[in-house]
């Protein structure tokens, strides 16, 4: 690893799951509100490929409205978890910088950005979306797990400027999770078609499935990773 890594504290703190074999791809994976990265690096690495990066930040921790003003692990401060409900805006934006920065970082040391997906859960997987449709460099995909578009309303306009208009986007959904509901994850679906190619989206939902992960969707997380970061 060469490059400064100390002004970025995110990427200098995450937990990095390194290829076998030479690295030509990325995985930049954000976990959920109140979570670390570690979770999300064992279950990567149960999927990993031999030629691809996995990173995966912690994210900072912040007083959150939502959990009367707890500090936790949290992206943004969030204030509710409904398609209506107020929004952090300078938060989100100044975090996707900051998974901006990493991205620049990577392609510095010889990863470009569409050899770099990006993928989350729940507030992580809000602002993967964000970050790539906010995102000036073409990205190779999007992994979204159990979340929602960030502030929807100002779409597709904040993605006029985006490279990543005909981008794969693999959205995933518990149809029984109880926090952010299939409804919504069905209603950013549809809202991702009138951003980028709608042909692109893929939204998978699993019966019986909360609000977390299972075998059936990982699996459908490795295949999309193998499909959009071939090795080269």
């Amino acid at each position: 690893m060469c490059g400064n890594n100390m002004s970025l504290p995110l990427l200098a703190e995450a937990v990095t799951v390194s290829g076998t074999e030479k690295e030509t791809a990325a995985v930049i994976f954000l976990h959920g509100l109140g979570d670390s990265g570690h979770g999300w690096a064992d279950a990567m690495t149960a999927i990993r490929l031999p030629h691809v990066k996995y990173i995966c930040p912690h994210a900072p921790r912040i007083p959150v409205t939502l959990n009367m003003k707890m500090t936790m692990p949290s992206w943004f401060d969030l204030m509710g978890l409904s398609p209506d409900s107020p929004e952090d805006e300078a938060g989100i934006k100044r975090a996707a910088e900051n998974i901006k920065a990493i991205i620049d970082h990577e392609a510095k040391n010889g990863i470009p950005a569409n050899r770099v997906l990006l993928g989350g859960f729940s507030q992580g997987g809000a602002l993967s979306l964000y970050t790539a449709l906010t995102c000036q460099q073409q990205l190779a995909g999007v992994v979204a797990l159990s979340c929602w578009l960030p502030l929807h309303r100002s779409f597709p306009q904040a993605a006029s400027a985006s490279g990543n208009r005909d981008m794969a986007i693999l959205q995933c959904h518990g149809e029984m999770d109880p926090m952010i509901p299939v409804q919504f994850g069905a209603m950013t679906a549809e809202k991702l078609k009138v951003i980028v190619n709608p042909q692109k989206i893929t939204f998978r939902t699993y019966p019986g499935l909360m609000h977390s992960s299972c075998p059936q969707e990982m699996a459908a997380v490795k295949e999309f990773i193998e499909k959009q970061l071939p090795r080269i």
